[in-house]
């Protein structure tokens, strides 16, 4: 039996934001978009892993008032999961990163005790993003 991942979900309270976010300063390429009751769905993934696929959607899509807005209160406090990417320049891809619109640097680039050398910014929406050398 095998099993891999083929995509992560990324609540966004812009999609707009979050797009040039991920599409424009990361690279990342669109598979796929879709609108529906007013909402969008983005997916995107990188070049060297195209099978894993990132969703970008609002905390409202598909989901209950209540639930929404649950989601949307951690998205706007910074409280839900970090994503985690690598790179092979870490210095070059975190000033792409750090010079983005809508985009907070958190940790420059340094050294970690346990050998990762990482930065951590957050995205337009405040999603967590660390990012390390690969």
């Amino acid at each position: 039996m095998t099993v891999s991942i083929s995509a992560v979900h990324v609540f966004v309270d812009d999609p707009d934001a979050a797009l040039v976010f991920y599409r424009d300063t990361l690279g990342l390429t669109v598979r796929h978009e879709v609108e529906q009751d007013g909402f969008r769905w983005i997916t995107l993934a990188t070049a060297s892993q195209p099978e894993i696929q990132i969703v970008l959607s609002q905390p409202h899509a598909g989901r209950s008032q209540e639930d929404g807005d649950a989601i949307a209160a951690l998205l706007a406090k910074g409280e839900l999961r970090p994503m985690h990417f690598s790179s092979d320049d870490l210095d070059a891809t975190f000033e792409a990163v750090a010079g983005a619109p809508g985009a907070e640097v958190l940790e420059e680039p340094q050294s970690r005790p346990w050998g990762a050398r990482d930065a951590a910014v957050r995205d337009p929406a405040g999603n967590l993003f660390r990012l390390e050398q690969s």
